[in-house]
């Protein structure tokens, strides 16, 4: 029998969870605080403590304490009857969670994160990043962090959670002398605007029984549309995947858009973002899934509140009776973005890749077939059932279909989302939606990709931007996140940038990529690069890595070692 001693919870002597001691018989492990637990208990209050809401828990306490301080986790653990080690490996396994060991002092009550990624790197991020650490001393907590989907702004600084677009030193220490730490939201159109404007008549037609999902399904594998988040497998023929599974199906949104250079799903939720909600209720009916969770990168806390505002006036005019909506915060970490690693997160466990198969369509979400589509696929579905499958499939150039948005950054003068024909080359981007290049600046290379995409010569700036048409170079698409560069920047300097964020980004499950992200790392920023040793690594990480970011983290090494020798030794 348990009694309270002070402040602690204890365990009577002789209990079997009870060790002897030199002064006699004491509990084991970690006690629970009892005024921790008053604490976590008032936090929480009278909402559920199901296993799959542990990191919503996590940030309620992060949130209100400003970091995890022991006690609380292990309080935490008692109120939910889990392992305190269950709760600890989750909290340390994520980014955006500061954990506090017993008895060392808790960090600064505000942070400064400061973008380290290739974007803002190029755009000056690690010098602004030492001299606010010198300026603000130990009065602030001023950390790097990787790409916060706000690449064409660069450089960024995240100041509690106000960010700062095209940061200075000046800006940065301005915005923390005037206390804007919360998140500022864009204009953007709410549920009347876009109501007034035509929107949710599709889904109210697909309620009725106006519309068949076969019919959904046949629009989309006509228009030809493909999973927007990088994968590229045919959207329509997912969703009659999914339709053929048993009941219960789920529906999982993927928000987590880590990928550096990829900012076109924060651009498209934050000015319409009824447009991408109307076709996740359209895919949840289609698929017929009971409910939705929609997982939102923690980057992205205005689109959060967004989508706190706006879901529940969804809900409140009975537009989502075919399944509730369970919005769920990441907490920085760009394997979530994988939907294996995605969904354990959702069920409020470390980030981890499943092994497949079984594929999540058949084994999911709670072991249910699940349908994972992101952010841009669904934010389509509208126009296309609406406009006719010619209209999406009938775009493109050299020889490609469909539209594409390309998240376009570094050294061209106008930087953004360009929504483009698939197909277009980099060459065209640049001239006719960016402006060209930055005065003073000759193109030189890009990323087609992204940080997974490898890097390409401007000599090859004239491929055609597309699903399986870079494959051939050893780069692929990905989320369209193109990186220009110009003959003031090293290939070699790049590739080491991207080469530090997987290495950061590995979630450490498997060998090849938890040891070889770091070896690369390392053997890269020798003065000298062994071209045989490192081509021998990044192709055993491509071989034997459970998931796609270690099977990708050697791309760039390939693409330095192949189109930029002379960069070798500048």
């Amino acid at each position: 029998m348990d009694t309270v001693d002070g402040n602690r919870i204890t365990v009577k002597r002789g209990h079997p969870g009870a060790r002897r001691g030199k002064a006699g018989t004491v509990p084991k492990g970690r006690q629970v605080d009892r005024d921790a637990l008053h604490a976590i208990q008032q936090l929480l209050g009278e909402g559920p403590r199901r296993r799959d809401l542990l990191i919503e828990h996590l940030h309620l306490i992060q949130d209100r304490f400003g970091h995890l301080a022991a006690p609380h986790l292990a309080a935490l653990a008692a109120e939910m009857r889990l392992a305190q080690t269950e709760v600890y490996e989750v909290a340390t396994f994520y980014a955006h969670f500061d954990v506090v060991k017993e008895g060392a002092a808790p960090p600064p009550p505000l942070t400064v994160r400061v973008c380290d990624s290739i974007a803002c790197e190029l755009a000056g991020s690690q010098s602004l990043w030492r001299e606010l650490a010198e300026r603000t001393g130990k009065q602030v907590h001023v950390v790097r962090a990787p790409c916060m989907g706000r690449c064409d702004t660069a450089p960024i600084a995240e100041v509690g959670h106000y960010f700062v677009d095209y940061a200075s030193v000046a800006s940065v220490l301005a915005a923390i002398h005037d206390g804007r730490t919360q998140p500022q939201l864009p204009a953007y159109k709410n549920y009347d605007q876009y109501v007034q404007e035509g929107g949710y008549s599709l889904l109210r037609e697909c309620l009725s029984g106006k519309r068949e999902p076969d019919e959904v399904i046949i629009a989309l594998e006509q228009a030809d549309l493909r999973g927007l988040g990088g994968a590229g497998f045919p959207t329509g023929r997912k969703w009659r995947i999914v339709r053929g599974q048993p009941a219960p199906r789920l529906l999982a949104v993927n928000a987590d858009e880590g990928e550096p250079g990829t900012f076109k799903d924060r651009y498209y939720l934050e000015h319409d973002p009824h447009r991408f909600i109307e076709g996740m209720l359209i895919a949840m009916w289609t698929v017929a899934a009971e409910q939705c969770y929609l997982y939102l990168r923690d980057e992205y806390p205005a689109v959060r509140e967004i989508l706190r505002n706006e879901l529940p006036r969804v809900e409140s005019e009975g537009l989502a009776n075919c399944g509730s909506v369970a919005l769920r915060r990441g907490a920085g970490a760009y394997i979530c973005g994988e939907e294996s690693a995605m969904i354990e997160s959702i069920e409020g466990k470390r980030g981890l890749p499943r092994n497949r198969p079984p594929y999540v369509a058949e084994v999911g979400l709670f072991n249910r077939p699940t349908l994972v589509n992101n952010v841009e696929t669904l934010y389509w579905v509208r126009d296309i059932l609406e406009k006719g499958p010619a209209w999406f499939a009938g775009a493109g150039r050299h020889g490609r279909k469909g539209w594409r948005s390309y998240s376009v950054s570094g050294r061209v003068k106008e930087p953004g989302v360009k929504f483009a024909p698939a197909g277009i080359t980099v060459r065209e981007l640049i001239d006719e939606y960016c402006g060209g290049m930055q005065a003073g600046q000759t193109f030189k290379a890009y990323l087609p990709g992204g940080a997974s995409g490898g890097i390409l010569p401007a000599s090859k700036g004239d491929v055609p931007l597309d699903f399986g048409t870079l494959e051939q170079y050893g780069c692929l698409i990905g989320s369209a996140a193109i990186v220009v560069f110009s003959d003031q920047d090293n290939m070699r300097d790049v590739a080491l940038n991207l080469m530090h964020f997987f290495r950061d980004e590995s979630c450490g499950q498997c060998t090849p990529c938890r040891v070889g992200t770091e070896k690369a790392a390392k053997l890269m920023a020798q003065s000298e690069w062994d071209p045989a040793l490192l081509s021998a690594l990044s192709q055993t990480m491509a071989d034997a890595s459970i998931c796609g970011l270690g099977q990708a983290a050697g791309n760039p090494i390939h693409c330095v070692l192949k189109y930029f020798p002379e960069d070798l030794h500048g």
